[in-house]
């Protein structure tokens, strides 16, 4: 399987092979998964259900926890709202979460079900107990990736669920689709910067907790309900990356008139710096806080001192758009040379955006939104890279055409600190340049000849 990918290219219209991406209702339950106290539903299917579940348990190597509206043929033909008021009554009877969370599936966009009818018409049945919240989301699958789920639900939840009362000093924080330790180095830098924010979603303490041999249903981390409801009246909302942080900053400006600050994701020293930047003038004195300023200096120096082995080195770039603009352009400021650069999304920000990055630098870089694995192997066969920057599925080209990989993105199912250790911020960056240079030095390790195998690089 692995040798099957041809060196000819031919365009390709409508058949995709190994995309890079999945489908919606996958980020929309992520997103879900960072409100406290929050069971994800999934309209739908029991096997629609059971993949996102298993999807999302693979790559954090955690039990996901979700409900299903468990449709049938019955369902499919006379739609869901039977199957769903069911559902709500059994999730509220036996689990008893604060909030219910709906995400749609192919099966019911296609059937057409009204959600907010049925569950105005559950509530007034009292199948909905009093103080309990149930929003929704609208996530074929059929359209977009995980990466709109995602943002889908993240404006969801701020339709629903944000007020406003009185203004706080505070600011709101979307992350985008990252990983629990990127969520909560995120907090840390807002932190030590002395300014008071909301994150939404948050994972962190969700999907990284630790073992204490007590399950709990509704983990202690994720934004709490009252944290939600107050973001309308934030001081301001910073939303990182263009197709998952930028929409739910939109929403909430729309809705509450809360100003949006758009900014990439926070990887490498630029993007990063613009942040810190952000947060300054939301902090009391303005001043970067000194553990911060220690935590770039130690970024700098890592990438002096391996600069010669970025020099040049050509990489090909593949996964979450947000995550691959970021990621290009820290190879930029690397001095490696990001040739391929995909993403199975769509959306034309990420050609745009990558164009104004690459053009200048590499001119020959090839980039392309809705595309795939077969076609980036494809490239690489006639022309080979030194360094293959992806997601798991990834390690399919590596492996046959040996070239070193380093594992960033969604999904990761294949190794276990991803979700432990953040790539954002400076220390995040730090751990890309170990991860990087671990992989180029493994290769070189594996073969070189005798004579250059060295004990020090």
């Amino acid at each position: 399987m692995l040798n099957a990918t041809t060196a000819e290219i031919v365009e390709r219209k409508a058949l995709r092979v190994n995309a890079a991406k999945t489908c919606q209702p996958i980020g929309a339950m992520y997103a879900s998964l960072g409100i406290h106290g929050c069971m994800p539903h999934s309209h739908g299917s029991q096997g629609c259900c059971s993949y996102h579940r298993s999807h999302l348990t693979r790559h954090f190597k955690e039990p996901v926890v979700a409900t299903t509206s468990s449709f049938t043929e019955g369902a499919s033909v006379f739609g869901g709202l039977a199957n769903l008021t069911q559902a709500l009554r059994n999730i509220f009877t036996i689990y008893n979460p604060d909030i219910v969370a709906v995400h749609t599936t192919c099966l019911s966009e296609v059937i057409g079900d009204d959600i907010p009818t049925i569950v105005k018409r559950a509530t007034e049945e009292g199948v909905v107990p009093e103080g309990k919240i149930v929003i929704h989301a609208n996530t074929p699958s059929f359209v977009g990736s995980h990466i709109t789920g995602f943002s889908n639900m993240v404006s969801a939840i701020i339709k629903y669920l944000s007020e406003k009362s009185s203004p706080k000093e505070q600011i709101n924080i979307i992350p985008g689709f990252v990983e629990p330790a990127d969520m909560r180095e995120i907090k840390r830098l807002a932190n030590l910067m002395g300014v008071a924010n909301v994150l939404l979603p948050d994972t962190s303490g969700v999907l990284d907790g630790g073992l204490d041999g007590t399950y709990e249903m509704f983990p202690k981390g994720g934004t709490t309900l009252p944290e939600i409801r107050s973001t309308g009246d934030s001081q301001a909302t910073i939303g990182l990356g263009h197709f998952t942080g930028h929409p739910g900053a939109l929403t909430l400006e729309t809705k509450h008139n809360v100003p949006a600050t758009l900014l990439e994701l926070p990887i490498g020293v630029g993007a990063t710096d613009a942040f810190i930047q952000t947060l300054r003038a939301f902090s009391k004195d303005g001043a970067v806080a000194a553990q911060i300023e220690t935590d770039r200096a130690r970024l700098i120096d890592a990438i002096s001192d391996m600069q010669q082995y970025f020099h040049q080195k050509r990489v090909a770039v593949a996964g979450d758009p947000d995550q691959v603009i970021a990621h290009t352009q820290f190879l930029l400021e690397l001095g490696m040379k990001p040739v391929y650069v995909i993403t199975g999304s769509l959306g034309n920000h990420f050609e745009k955006r990558l164009h104004e990055l690459l053009d200048p630098v590499v001119p020959e870089a090839k980039i392309k939104q809705q595309s795939d694995f077969f076609e980036l192997h494809q490239w690489i066969k006639n022309e080979p890279v030194d360094l293959i920057v992806s997601n798991t599925y990834g390690k399919y080209i590596a492996r046959v055409e040996d070239i070193p990989l380093v594992r960033v993105g969604f999904p990761i199912l294949d190794r276990v600190g991803h979700r432990f250790f953040p790539t954002v911020g400076y220390t995040g960056a730090l751990r890309l340049i170990d991860m990087i240079t671990s992989a180029l030095f493994d290769k070189k390790d594996r073969s070189c000849a005798e004579e250059w195998f060295e004990l020090v690089m």
